[in-house]
Parts: C-alpha cells; sequence; structure tokens
C-alpha cells in the first residue's frame, strides 16, 4: 500500500492487481460515471492534454475535471460526482484531469489489472481484487502530495473486505495501520466531515452534498477498471459464499 504519491514508485505493480483511490472526489466521480453508462474515462495529467486529448475524440468527448478543488474554465464537468448523471455522461467519452486522483490513475494504470475505488464501491472492489487471484496494491492519491485521511480510511476497508472475504493476506506494515484506520471510521464515516482536512477545505466552499455522496458506503456495485489506457465500466463479480 501507498498512502502518498511519494511512495509509488516503491510499491510493486508488475504482475499484480491494483486499485486506485481518491475518495474526495475523483474516484467517486469516476464511478458515479461509469454507473451512468458512460463509454470510458481517460485520465490525463494536465488541462491542455485534456482538450487535445477531446479534439481527438470529436464531439462525443466530453472534457471534465479541477483544479484546487474548483471547475476548470472552458470545461463541460467539474469533479463533483452528482453532475454525473446518465442524461449528461452516458455514451460519451470523458477526458478526465483533477489535482490529485489523475495522476494516481495514471500510476496504477501500470499493474496487470487495475481499478477505481471509492468508499461508494468498496465492497465490490474488494470482491474484484479476490476474483483476481493476484497480490494485490492500493495507491492512495492523498492530497498535493501529503497523506489524506479519508482514502486511508477506504484503503483499510478495502484490507478488511479482503480479509472478511476470507483471503489469505500478509500484508504491509502500511496495509495494517490502514486496516485499524479504516475500523474506527466504518460506522462513523460522517465524522470525516470533521476530520478529513479536504473534507473541510470543501464543505467551507459549499460542496456539502458532494462529501455527503462521497462518504457514503457500498452503494454502487460498479468497478471501473482499466483497459487500454482507459478506464471503462467494469464488471460486478460476485463469488459464491463470500461477502466483503
Amino acid at each position: 500500500m501507498a498512502f502518498t504519491p511519494a511512495e509509488f514508485a516503491s510499491v510493486p505493480l508488475a504482475g499484480r492487481s491494483a486499485a486506485v483511490v481518491d475518495v474526495l472526489r475523483a474516484t467517486t466521480t469516476v464511478v458515479a460515471a461509469c454507473a451512468a453508462g458512460c463509454r470510458q474515462v481517460i485520465p490525463v495529467a494536465d488541462p491542455a492534454s485534456a482538450l487535445a486529448r477531446a479534439r481527438a475524440f470529436g464531439a462525443e468527448a466530453l472534457v471534465a475535471g479541477e483544479r484546487n478543488g474548483e471547475p476548470i474554465p472552458g470545461f463541460d464537468l467539474g469533479n463533483s460526482p452528482l453532475e454525473y448523471t446518465a442524461e449528461r455522461v452516458r455514451g460519451r467519452t470523458l477526458i478526465l484531469t483533477t489535482t490529485n486522483g489523475t495522476a494516481a490513475m495514471l500510476a496504477a494504470g501500470a499493474a496487470d489489472a487495475g481499478a477505481v475505488a471509492a468508499l461508494t464501491n468498496v465492497e465490490a472492489v474488494a470482491r474484484w481484487a479476490l476474483a483476481q487471484g493476484r497480490d494485490f496494491t492500493i495507491l492512495c492519491s492523498g492530497e498535493k502530495g501529503g497523506f489524506s485521511l479519508e482514502d486511508a480510511v477506504c484503503a483499510g476497508l478495502l484490507v478488511e473486505g479482503l480479509a472478511e472475504a476470507g483471503a489469505a493476506l500478509d500484508t504491509s506494515d502500511a496495509a495494517v495501520a490502514a486496516r485499524r484506520v479504516g475500523e474506527h471510521y466504518r460506522s462513523r464515516l460522517g465524522r470525516l466531515l470533521e476530520d478529513a482536512a479536504w473534507a473541510r477545505n470543501l464543505d467551507r466552499a459549499g460542496r456539502r452534498a458532494d462529501i455527503h455522496v462521497c462518504l457514503a458506503l457500498s452503494t454502487s456495485d460498479e468497478v471501473p477498471v482499466f483497459e487500454a489506457g482507459a478506464i471503462v465500466p467494469g464488471h460486478r463479480p460476485v463469488i459464491s459464499g463470500t461477502r466483503p
């Protein structure tokens, strides 16, 4: 497990499955977009790259994202999961760039199999990870290179979900720490509104509705997966006799 982007280079990805986490708000938004029927989400590093990629797709594409929590001027969509309705995104290619999340998504693409995880689909991603039959790495996007409490909670709940599903775990110290944090917050996710620094920032910016969506536990079975440089709506794996 990597709690911050600075750790990405030191965690193994080759031959593994991986999940990328950015609870507030990029991975929650990708889950919402895929559940709403978008064709694919293409993560890119910066706004200029997003506009260039969108031109290549033509009218099918929407440019989306944020910088420092704010919508990017001239873009079709911001980074609120509430924007990504079926009426807006069904069948569309979304070119997405965000302050933290899309960089982590690009890193996760190096794994043999990758998925997008949020609190909203954490149980489904645990089932997906178990179904892969590979060692598993979790990449937390963090906040501007630093630790993010809400991402650590989500990562810990992924570890806990694997354990509850019967996976044989040989966990790193970071994964153990995340699991304990996840256990603490599992029944009190609303506390993250006060405890997590970025949640407080979003709240001050008038985005409490987004926070409530992002802090809802396992409201979706959608598991967006990486495919040829894009993120596409994924399968909803069910393993008989298990419940993460």
